[in-house]
């Protein structure tokens, strides 16, 4: 019998497909008679549009199915009258049927029928009349045609992986069809097809992977199966799945390609074994899954070879595979992700022990699964990881690990999570990394939520907001989270006091600990004195700060972040401090390499009173910090008025001063800025009135990439915690805003920053009272370049700037009200009385705070979108967990892991070398490439044209 069912559909299927001119036509209308039925007037819907039906199509329609049945068969006899009656008589159920839902219709008229809905009528029909092997024809014959395949099918939040490799979207309907088959096959009524294809689909989506092997999907089909009671039509499917594997293995067991040469390859022993090339085929079958590649598989491992030569070593080997693999990313887009995939196979051998010349694509769930509890008892065992993480439930843990997610990186967040970010265990002669990228993500979530009571959920919801590349934490975080020293913060804020304690303590000895657990630096050292200024305890004269930010480039030379980074800083001057001038050619490549930090960031913390004596053509007043204490910590209307008091001292000859017209102060900044792209321009006003925290002190400086703006003191030290939202993972179909899914990100994302601030590793006093008191966290945003391309908008246009406004006013509310509610169930920070927060007044609102402190309009759209009374009300009745919420940090590093645009800069050219740390990089624009393969405009001529334009 199954054989008999297995040939049957083999034979089917051949003459389904065979060209309509190439077999037997016949007339299977004629036996309707002349009056052809009397039925209502039908519409049929399809992609055109509606149009009439008339029963004749139905009779071709069965008339087809029944000759591609009798062809299968051999049989010559096929107009016969036994077929033409039963095609007359299965019309006529059809008609009935559509007159039984005419009746049916409350308000009369044309019924509408879709494809689908006909063909099902058609089946019905012939099942009726016991014609099962006609249904199954039919069911083959529209399957052939892509009639099954529809939008309302498509499932877009999950792919199938073929036998092949290919990757294709999940269609229900394919299931159905198959189902369907074997229903009719033993000859029982295949309707419950339809909701058995409904539940396969939720399972599948209920696993959480974005991509699912037909192997997989087709146990689904034989549980849902015997689950529903359909005992015989489950044996039958898979007898006919055992068939077809046999047919597969004995039609594939010759065609592997033979080497056409063995190269030998040296072991790092001293050893030497014969290679084949047989695991790179494979290497190139999993890497090529998926991708519209523009060679063909022969072509890219001729590509591969170059430069593998007889005694090379394993090492070499492999590395000059990857290397060849990289150069071919210009040539397509979708080659970053074969490179990335080459080389992740490699890592899956190094960290799982998986083998791609023995293990399938399929076991690597079952490698990882085993492998999360070997490497947690591994990490814990060299003081890698926290001892804490064993205690959570692995087993549902790993359940939980996706490895087909790895399908979608490129080869730039490949290699440099393999670089800097995976778990290495150096404690052998040879390093050996611990962690593969879904292992890296898990570990990571592990570490941020592995306090809380039950975590297990909240992991599971973090690692998929990181697997699915919609949110991704900051280098810090990524690097130490589960480690113990879980330094998860991003960037540290100080301010260096006008005393050789402060300025050796604070300024270089804790900015030496805190840059040593991979924490960005950002300070102010406005209130050192400056060059002439007197010391009374040695009745000597100061050199100025210059001599100080020397010995701060240095440390940031001498230690740096962990041993993953260069260490990173960023120091900050008031511009009327009388050192400002010198400190302005800090970074010049001429001069006194004594007196230059090239190794530090500048920045320039302007009031906006120079700005307004610049606009005027006025005078500018540079005066020593120590002679003039309370500036640095004045600001607005104030800090004018005290500025014009100490400016009347000084012509009094009471303190020292400098004057000089502020434009050419002005001209010296922006000269600078044109030759070394240092000293960034700030403005310190803006950040004072705008700030939420103005009752609770002052800010001196923003941090090392001015995202973020926080008090800083003698007893605090800011911390800013980052993480930020991957904008193009968020988007519709249609190019919207995906605002459901947003909020949820968001929702997580805040929980998982705010917990940050808990389970920190604090390398100073002064950072954990700041943090613990204020709770700053920043939500950012990265791939606003790659959203323009998927909405084909110009960066630069109208439309651009629309967009803007709309995603980060939707960022900005819904991680407002997750702060808020985290508030209601965790209470507010402790500074939370007094703040703007407190007082009612939102981000958005301190503009009209700063035009009252200007007194002039900033030209800037203040209108809303969504509804801000529910946040407001959520903010007045709960209060806030977090002083500051949003901050949109550069993410020129977690972008590349996570194949997106940095933060929200644009694309300067569509083609170009990044160079970083892990080498350099070929970066090539895929959504140019997509468009110029649509218009067929795609080969070598123009990869080249593009790397010059």
């Amino acid at each position: 019998m199954r054989n008999t069912i297995f040939d049957e559909d083999k034979l089917l299927v051949k003459a389904a497909g065979t060209p309509s001119e190439n077999k037997p036509r016949f007339d299977w209308a004629e036996g309707l008679g002349d009056n052809r039925f009397e039925v209502p007037k039908v519409r049929i819907t399809d992609g055109a549009g509606d149009r009439d039906f008339h029963i004749a199509e139905v009779a071709e329609v069965i008339g087809e199915a029944l000759t591609n049945l009798m062809i299968s068969r051999e049989e010559n006899e096929i107009y016969t009258p036994k077929n033409r009656e039963l095609v007359v008589e299965s019309a006529r159920i059809v008609a009935d049927r559509l007159i039984e839902r005419m009746a049916e219709e409350e308000e009369g008229g044309a019924p509408r029928l879709s494809f689908d809905e006909l063909y099902r009528l058609i089946e019905k029909a012939l099942v009726e009349n016991d014609a099962y092997d006609v249904a199954k024809s039919l069911v083959i014959c529209r399957s052939n045609d892509g009639g099954t395949v529809s939008d309302d099918h498509m499932v877009e939040q999950i792919r199938l992986i073929r036998r092949s490799g290919q990757v294709v979207p999940w269609n229900a309907a394919k299931i159905e069809v198959a189902v369907r088959k074997a229903f009719l096959s033993l000859q029982s009524d295949s309707e419950p097809a339809v909701e058995l294809a409904r539940q396969v689909t939720r399972k599948a989506l209920s696993t959480g992977q974005a991509f699912i092997n037909i192997e997989d999907v087709q146990d689904l089909v034989q549980e849902e199966l015997m689950r529903t009671g359909h005992f015989k039509i489950a044996e039958s499917y898979i007898l006919y799945r055992a068939r077809r594997r046999i047919e597969r293995d004995t039609g594939t067991g010759n065609d592997e390609v033979k080497q056409d040469s063995m190269i030998v390859v040296q072991k790092g022993d001293g050893s030497t074994f014969f290679w084949d090339g047989i695991d790179l085929k494979k290497r190139i079958s999993f890497a090529s899954i998926g991708l519209d590649l523009c060679l063909t598989s022969e072509q890219i491992e001729e590509s591969l070879r170059r430069s593998v030569f007889s005694e090379i070593s394993e090492v070499d080997l492999r590395r000059t595979i990857i290397l060849n693999s990289k150069t071919l990313i210009e040539k397509d887009g979708d080659f970053a992700k074969f490179a990335a995939r080459i080389l992740l196979s490699y890592v899956y051998e190094e960290v799982l022990g998986w083998n791609i010349s023995v293990n399938s694509i399929e076991d690597l769930k079952s490698f990882h699964v085993s492998g999360l509890k070997k490497y947690l008892k591994r990490g814990v065992e060299i003081n890698r990881l926290d001892a804490k993480l064993l205690k959570l439930n692995i087993n549902k843990l790993a359940d939980a690990i996706d490895p087909s997610a790895d399908l979608d990186f490129d080869y730039l967040g490949i290699q440099t999570l393999y670089d800097r970010y995976l778990v290495v265990d150096k404690t052998n002669e040879k390093p050996k990394r611990l962690e593969t990228p879904q292992l890296f993500w898990m570990r990571v979530a592990m570490g941020v939520f592995a306090h809380e009571d039950s975590p297990e959920d909240q992991i599971i919801s973090l690692y998929n907001l990181y697997k699915s590349r919609r949110f991704c934490s900051s280098t810090p975080t990524l690097f130490n989270s589960g480690t113990p020293h879980s330094q998860l913060s991003s960037c540290y804020l100080y301010k260096v006091d006008d005393t050789i304690e402060s300025i050796m303590y604070r300024g270089i000895a804790e900015n030496a600990f805190l840059s040593k657990w991979a924490g960005g630096l950002g300070g102010s050292w406005t209130s050192v004195r400056g060059t002439g200024s007197h010391i009374a305890g040695t009745n000597g004269e100061s050199q100025g700060v210059i001599p100080f930010l020397k010995m701060h480039n240095d440390q940031l030379c001498a230690v740096n972040q962990g041993g993953k980074r260069k260490g990173s800083g960023c120091a900050y001057l008031e511009s009327w401090h009388c050192d400002i001038l010198e400190f302005l050619e800090l970074r010049k490549n001429t001069g006194d390499d004594r007196r230059r930090t090239h190794d530090m960031n500048t920045a320039n913390w302007i009031p906006d009173l120079f700005m307004k004596r610049m606009e005027s053509r006025g005078n500018w007043t540079l005066f020593r910090s120590n002679e003039v204490p309370d500036l640095h910590d004045l600001y607005g209307k104030a800090f004018d008025a005290k500025y014009a008091e100490y400016e009347a001292k000084a012509e009094k000859g009471e303190i020292w001063f400098h004057a000089m017209p502020a434009i050419d102060l002005w001209k010296q900044m922006l000269k600078m800025i044109f030759e070394t792209g240092h000293p960034w321009i700030t403005f310190k006003d803006t950040c004072n009135v705008r700030s939420p925290q103005d009752h609770a002190g002052v800010i001196h400086s923003s941090n090392l990439c001015t995202e973020i703006t926080l008090n800083t003191g003698a007893d605090e030290t800011a911390v800013c915690n980052l993480g930020s939202v991957v904008l193009d993972s968020h988007l519709k179909k249609d190019g919207g805003l995906d605002h459901k899914k947003l909020r949820e990100t968001i929702r997580i994302a805040i929980r998982a920053l705010d917990n940050v601030i808990d389970v920190n590793f604090y390398p100073t006093d002064a950072a954990k009272t700041s943090n613990m008191r204020h709770r700053p966290i920043g939500l950012g945003v990265m791939g606003l370049q790659n959203s323009l391309f998927r909405k084909n908008i110009s960066f630069s246009s109208e439309d651009a700037i629309e967009f803007n406004d709309e995603f980060m006013e939707a960022i900005c509310y819904y991680a407002y009200e997750a702060s808020s509610d985290l508030a209601s169930e965790r209470g507010t920070y402790s500074s939370f009385r007094g703040s703007k927060w407190d007082r009612g007044i939102l981000p958005q609102d301190t503009i009209e705070l700063l035009e009252k402190e200007r007194g002039i309009e900033v030209e800037v759209p203040k209108g809303e979108k969504m509804d801000w009374s529910i946040v407001r009300d959520k903010i007045s009745k709960h209060g806030m967990r977090n002083s500051n919420v949003v901050a949109i940090a550069p993410t020129a590093t977690i972008s590349n892991i996570m194949g997106s645009s940095p933060c929200i800069e644009p694309t300067y050219k569509n083609l170009f070398v990044k160079s970083n740390l892990s080498g350099d990089f070929m970066v090539l624009n895929r959504f140019l490439v997509e468009d110029l393969k649509k218009q067929g405009l795609w080969n070598n001529e123009m990869s080249d044209q593009l790397k010059y334009f």
